[in-house]
């Protein structure tokens, strides 16, 4: 404890002299606001006065920077203000900007205008000979054959801003970040196998809300924290093996994700392609290839850019939506919007030295939490018993829980018969039938991974009656479902071409959470990276008086 010393004045002189002083303090020293570490500023479209999001930011002539968050707003540190650096800020569809980073606020939030781009013909290079017009899956075919020839095949690192979080709303929740650097042995290698990466620096930000619920992992046991009609397998929880693996073009040889699955052998196969009109990136004339599938319940959407000079991908988009979902809100409905969002990526490459490298990958998924005064919590196998254990979250009523008939499990589609149910305080025991089914094979195929979370729901899959109530008369499940959007976002900072990992060092464990016990090692160049922390309560609109 710091004990402060005390003075007495008298009254009449001490103290009148005291007070004049900070008066005249007051009038006389200049008053200055307190300085950020970061220089604030928000990206909007000079026409609609919405936000650009995922514009490249590059501090000139030194090769790293930012991307712009969905709110278009992004952070660059106050250091580079007194070195007179300047900003280019480009994006596709937008003409390219530079702008003084001298000349920008270090307190208050910045907002910069972007005027879109419109591509004429005068932009484009004429030819005295006409070329025979390609079709929008011909031009889609080139640019996965040109693969190998536009994105490196040589070892290379990228150093970047992670994160992931959730949205509840508008209001970001359990908001995690990071520096990572990620050493990529190149495209003919498999980047689940052989890419190593680095943790410089992460933090579980406290800034901003955060809900345990929601952190929980999936779980289609108990279904508590579900994708509907979909299954993401957690990669042991970590986040941004997660990320990387739906990174499509990286991942072109590999089954990457739903309806794409191998980029090389099955984009053309499962999808309608057609043109849409041509656009820009700096001086870089694009192919836009929109593309689309309905399937029963499910519709996917996706676009491609893709550069008419070589056919570098720069660009791609992909979605996929649910067309029965049960589960809209009302804003939704009112505004005419019959799709429900599963999952959406984006990502984008950019030109480094001739080669495409990784600018940013943005995946979205949506999830249910499910709350209920009555609801299974877990169930676990007894491989020595040969059953399998319900447990709930309260104890219950012993003369319904007993009946067959409320309970269904299903192995690789067959149903197998239960010979006797159970219940023992908050659990339940179901003993399958071992002659029938295949329930033998089953038992050794969840003993031999361990853990039956890990199990697909198509290979196991546990349904139980609404009937089935606890002691105090609540039907299981009878609960509420509340929507999230869950996101994860890695934005490239810096590119470093024919750089290999280090022999000598300590990598992040792929199959564990990234925020947990993972090895940290900052380089002496630590402070040339930055966390782009979005901004809390941030404007959505700018003004005609900006810069």
């Amino acid at each position: 404890m710091i004990k402060l010393k005390q003075r007495h004045f008298n009254f009449q002189t001490g103290f009148f002299r005291y007070w004049t002083l900070l008066l005249f303090l007051a009038f006389t020293l200049p008053v200055f606001p307190q300085e950020q570490d970061f220089i604030n500023a928000q990206l909007i479209d000079s026409q609609t006065k919405e936000p650009v999001i995922f514009a490249t930011i590059r501090i000139k002539d030194l090769a790293r920077g930012v991307i712009s968050n969905t709110d278009g707003g992004f952070k660059i540190p106050n250091s580079f203000k007194t070195l007179g650096n300047v900003l280019i800020i480009s994006s596709m569809g937008y003409k390219s900007r530079e702008i003084l980073i001298s000349e920008l606020s270090s307190i208050d939030l910045n907002f910069i205008q972007l005027d879109a781009r419109i591509f004429e013909l005068s932009e484009a290079v004429v030819k005295a000979k006409r070329k025979r017009k390609l079709s929008a899956e011909e031009i889609v075919r080139r640019a996965i054959e040109a693969i190998p020839r536009n994105f490196p095949t040589n070892s290379f690192s990228t150093i970047g801003y992670y994160r992931d979080y959730q949205l509840d709303e508008n209001s970001y929740v359990n908001l995690n970040e990071a520096i990572l650097e990620v050493y990529d042995q190149g495209f003919y290698e498999l980047d689940q196998e052989t890419t190593k990466v680095k943790i410089y620096d992460y933090k579980v930000n406290y800034d901003f809300k955060r809900d345990t619920l929601a952190q929980q992992p999936y779980d289609y046991t108990s279904k508590r924290k579900t994708i509907d009609k979909a299954y993401l397998f957690n990669y042991g929880g970590n986040e941004f093996t997660i990320l990387r693996i739906h990174d499509a073009i990286r991942n072109y040889k590999i089954d990457s994700y739903a309806y794409v699955h191998r980029l090389d052998t099955d984009l053309l196969n499962n999808h309608y392609f057609s043109k849409e009109s041509e656009t820009l990136l700096d001086d870089d004339v694009l192919y836009t290839i929109k593309f689309r599938k309905t399937y029963p319940g499910f519709s996917a959407l996706g676009r491609l850019f893709i550069s008419k000079r070589d056919y570098a991908i720069h660009k791609m988009e992909y979605a996929v939506y649910d067309l029965w979902s049960r589960k809209m809100d009302k804003k939704q409905k009112k505004r005419g919007n019959n799709k429900q969002l599963i999952f959406k990526i984006i990502v984008e490459y950019q030109k480094v030295d001739d080669l495409m490298y990784l600018n940013y990958i943005s995946f979205q998924n949506r999830f249910q939490l499910f709350s209920s005064p009555f609801m299974v919590t877990d169930i676990i196998p007894d491989f020595i018993e040969k059953r399998f254990k319900v447990k709930f979250n309260n104890r219950p009523y012993g003369e319904v829980a007993q009946i067959r008939g409320n309970y269904r499990v299903m192995y690789k589609g067959k149903e197998l018969t239960l010979t006797k149910i159970a219940v023992r305080d908050n659990t339940v025991l179901l003993y399958p039938d071992l002659d029938l089914g295949g329930a033998h094979e089953m038992f050794k195929e969840i003993d031999k991974v361990s853990n039956i979370k890990k199990i697909g729901p198509e290979v196991l899959n546990f349904e139980f009656a609404k009937e089935i109530i606890d002691v105090k008369g609540h039907n299981l499940n009878d609960g509420v479902y509340k929507e999230y959007n869950q996101f994860r976002e890695f934005f490239v900072q810096e590119v470093k071409p024919n750089v290999k990992s280090p022999v000598d060092s300590l990598f992040m464990e792929k199959r564990k959470p990234i925020f947990k016990d993972q090895p940290i090692i900052k380089p002496d160049n630590f402070n040339d990276y930055w966390m782009n922390t979005p901004l809390q309560n941030i404007k959505t609109k700018g003004n005609s008086g900006d810069n």
